[in-house]
């Protein structure tokens, strides 16, 4: 359940296993174009991805796949972009699983809708219940759901959530042109997201100064250019099962390699392939240490901005069109058709701000204790998924089926994507996820090759 990323390349794997050649497969997504999902639907020329066309293929087998496609593009006439566009990865998903949903053998039914319940019967399948009313009896099911929308950014009084200057999800489409070149706004948030708020109310003519709020005041680092990788340094971490000695480790390349006149850059992605393995070594204390002291340092540093956003940001800084403000929004109040906005910097008294539109550019909601979608308190209520203690997303086995309550693992659901930061710690980028589909469709196929 779930058309964007993660369930596109999971119907692409399955539709590759013999064993798998006579299964009936639905797919079920809401949005109007099933493959793009929320990340690469938005048709904004100025939405780039953050990593280069290289690494972004569907297929783990054929790293070079998008960028081969995007050779092919029209925007590539004048020559292959070295960040492509959000909109183009969207077409590319499309055009990849098109075929899929074609009539024919082997066809993959697409439903238009959302699944609001999975039930289990008593002979171990699932009823999936969808909003139109049709119920899909399936043997596996799978929630590749993505991201949920930022939870509220302020309380206790919610009744800001209903006012039109608010903007809780700024992906919803046209959420953004519903603002005035002339009106204030202020950001929650300095991550990718805000980055992106910025550069479309800048495509949109907006020319009054915004307001940033952010609890650190980083903005992503910018992407180097291409250079050679780093050797991977991972024996040396194997038995590491504190951050303070991973810390270590990773200091000591950095300074080695700044005497070699190399960036910082290629020594943090050299771990990259190892990330997991680094974090389900940390026992539990150790992963919150992480996640109190070093989480949103490693955000910026390891989500990276294209060098012509971090550029734009840096312009509309030096042109006084960005106020950043270092610290936490503590409470938002309708203002007639204005927000008043309560900032706490550090350690100083909190300030209100008082803004006509507030865009939340905050992290999406990871705990599955408090998602809210149909579907999510369906399996909650019945037991049959478990948020995992630090609250990042569900507790699965090795192969992604789902945990209840009872510690059991599920026999037919599972999960990939980003409910799978629990045992990766990251499990948005597309790398990670085209492999979690592709192991994925050999672990159903095999099921389904025992009970054969």
């Amino acid at each position: 359940m779930g058309g964007g990323f993660a369930g596109t390349a999971l119907v692409l794997q399955l539709r590759r296993q013999p064993a798998l050649a006579q299964a009936e497969m639905h797919l079920i997504e809401p949005r109007d174009i099933p493959g793009p999902g929320l990340a690469y639907t938005a048709r904004r020329p100025e939405y780039l991805l953050n990593v280069r066309p290289g690494v972004l293929s569907l297929y783990p087998e054929e790293p070079g796949h998008f960028a081969a496609w995007l050779r092919q593009q029209p925007e590539s006439t004048g020559g292959m972009p070295e960040f492509a566009s959000r909109s183009a990865f969207g077409r590319y998903l499309h055009e990849e699983l098109a075929p899929a949903l074609a009539p024919g053998p082997g066809q993959v039914q697409w439903h238009a809708t959302k699944a609001v319940a999975a039930l289990l019967l008593p002979d171990g399948r699932r009823a999936v219940q969808l909003a139109n009313g049709t119920e899909i009896r399936s043997d596996y099911v799978v929630l590749a759901l993505g991201n949920f929308p930022p939870p509220p950014p302020a309380g206790p009084d919610l009744a800001y959530l209903a006012h039109p200057g608010y903007h809780g999800d700024p992906w919803v489409a046209g959420n953004l042109r519903r603002i005035g070149p002339d009106e204030d706004v202020l950001l929650i948030g300095s991550g990718l997201t805000a980055v992106d708020v910025l550069l479309a109310l800048r495509q949109d003519g907006h020319h009054a100064p915004i307001t940033v709020v952010a609890r650190h005041g980083r903005w992503p680092a910018p992407h180097g250019p291409e250079t050679a990788a780093y050797p991977s340094f991972y024996p040396e971490l194997v038995h590491e099962t504190t951050v303070a000695g991973v810390l270590a480790v990773f200091k000591r390349h950095l300074r080695a390699a700044a005497a070699r006149g190399i960036d910082w850059r290629p020594v943090l992605d050299s771990l990259r392939p190892n990330l997991g393995h680094i974090w389900a070594a940390w026992p539990l204390d150790e992963q919150c240490r992480f996640l109190r002291h070093l989480a949103g340092l490693w955000s910026v540093k390891r989500h990276r901005s294209p060098p012509q956003n971090a550029q734009a940001i840096d312009d509309l800084t030096a042109a006084g069109m960005i106020n950043m403000q270092i610290g936490t929004v503590r409470e938002i109040l309708p203002a007639g058709n204005q927000l008043r906005v309560r900032i706490r910097p550090h350690g100083t008294e909190a300030c209100w701000h008082t803004a006509h539109h507030v865009v939340c550019c905050a992290g999406p909601l990871l705990d599955y204790g408090r998602i809210d979608d149909p579907l999510v308190v369906s399996l909650r209520e019945a037991d049959q998924l478990n948020p995992d203690p630090l609250r990042l997303g569900l507790l699965t086995d090795e192969s992604g089926a789902v945990l209840g309550t009872s510690g059991a693992a599920s026999p037919g659901l599972f999960t990939l994507g980003p409910s799978r930061r629990p045992a990766y710690f990251e499990s948005t980028a597309v790398p990670e996820l085209r492999q979690q589909a592709a192991d994925l469709a050999v672990e159903i196929a095999r099921r389904e090759e025992n009970i054969a």
